[in-house]
């Protein structure tokens, strides 16, 4: 291809903000068309890093989620609107950006990135940033990055704090930067740090990390700019304090350090401590459960019995089954409201911190009479009354 008709005249026209800067110009420009990124998560920082990653004219971009779009997205990701609430978003968000940049050709990947896809799938992208809030698929994505020499731009993101690096960069010497082992060795204890789900977020940080990811991800890319290769950026936005920090390789790395002993994808889920299915049927198996057709049974009936709600005041204002609000981190202060003498159904949004609820009561105060609602709240909502909003 001739280099005057690498572009067409709309794209020049389009791009030519980037074409008059020296650093940049006509060759950075290229070198984003014949790209491919691979992004991993629609969510909040999904959104931005997708928005200008399009708007920027990266050639090829993959999309990878297998979540759907809810109101409570809504706050934060910034690239679905309440039209697009039920939609998968890796198709919302494809069809919002082609009609931001028709000239790029976008891959969706309607599913959950796992040890026995991502070796397929990342193989076919130059480059890997990653929008999810899990440790189980920030290792999964740096061990493929490793295994396949594929750079991954990070970053993440907690209530009033983001952080962002470049892992895995490979220089033109062969040689390349530290990944998120080197940092990470060993993930945190399950349930030390919570999701943004579970510990929230400001709706504006993920613009702002999502935004800076998309950055780095073009200067990899483009080959302008020092990327942050090494060094860990920090923001705190309530004090609107920036730092970076530096980290190097650690020999001790198991899957790039001198002694290797990683050499395939493994199980993250169990890797991560987070519980298998069949610990999980265990668990329960010592918690009594009552189905949305059992409790709707229940209150037709008239039958005497006690329903608790055990999540936060703001969930409940949001959808409520009429029940008693006592939140979780409240439950065993408050157990003398709590009723000994006849059924009582607990409630949450999903089941799992009404479970945690009735084993802590059990253990302390030796209740027998506790019954927890299956699938909560949302099981509730989608079999008896889809009036409910789902939180």
């Amino acid at each position: 291809m001739k280099k005057d008709d690498f572009f067409s005249k709309e794209e020049l026209e389009r791009y030519s903000r980037h074409l008059i800067i020296p650093e940049f110009n006509i060759d950075g420009q290229k070198k984003l068309k014949s790209a491919k990124v691979l992004v991993v998560g629609t969510g909040g920082l999904g959104a931005p890093l997708l928005q200008y990653l399009t708007a920027a004219g990266v050639g090829t971009i993959g999309v990878v989620d297998f979540d759907v779009v809810e109101d409570s997205n809504l706050q934060r990701q910034v690239l679905f609107s309440t039209d697009d609430v039920g939609k998968p978003k890796t198709e919302a968000a494809v069809e919002r950006m082609k009609g931001l940049n028709p000239h790029i050709e976008f891959k969706i990947y309607n599913t959950q990135l796992n040890s026995s896809n991502a070796l397929d799938i990342i193989k076919e992208y130059d480059i890997v940033a990653d929008g999810t809030d899990n440790f189980p698929t920030r290792y999964l994505v740096n061990d493929a990055c490793v295994l396949l020499n594929k750079p991954y731009v990070y970053a993440s993101i907690f209530r009033f704090d983001g952080q962002l690096t470049v892992f895995n960069y490979q220089y033109e010497d062969g040689t390349t930067g530290p990944n998120y082992r080197d940092l990470y060795s060993e993930p945190p204890p399950p349930g030390l740090v919570p999701s943004c789900a579970e510990g929230g977020v400001i709706g504006v940080l993920p613009g702002i990390l999502g935004s800076l990811q998309a950055n780095e991800v073009i200067k990899v890319l483009s080959g302008v700019g020092d990327p942050l290769i090494g060094r860990m950026f920090s923001f705190d936005t309530l004090g609107f304090e920036t730092r970076i920090f530096k980290f190097k390789k650690d020999p001790k790395n198991p899957i790039s350090g001198e002694n290797p002993t990683i050499h395939e994808l493994i199980d993250y889920e169990h890797f991560c401590g987070i519980p298998q299915q069949e610990e999980e049927d265990a668990k329960q198996e010592s918690v009594k459960e009552l189905s949305a057709k059992e409790l709707k049974e229940l209150k037709e009936n008239g039958e005497d019995f006690q329903l608790i709600d055990v999540r936060e005041e703001f969930e409940y204002r949001i959808s409520n089954l009429g029940g008693e609000l006592i939140p979780l981190n409240n439950v065993l202060d408050e157990a003398g409201k709590i009723a000994k003498d006849k059924k009582v159904v607990v409630h949450c949004r999903t089941g799992a911190r009404s479970g945690d609820a009735i084993r802590a009561l059990k253990e302390k105060f030796g209740y027998d009479n506790l019954y927890n609602l299956k699938g909560g709240i949302l099981e509730y909502a989608d079999e008896i009354d889809d009036s409910l909003a789902k939180y």
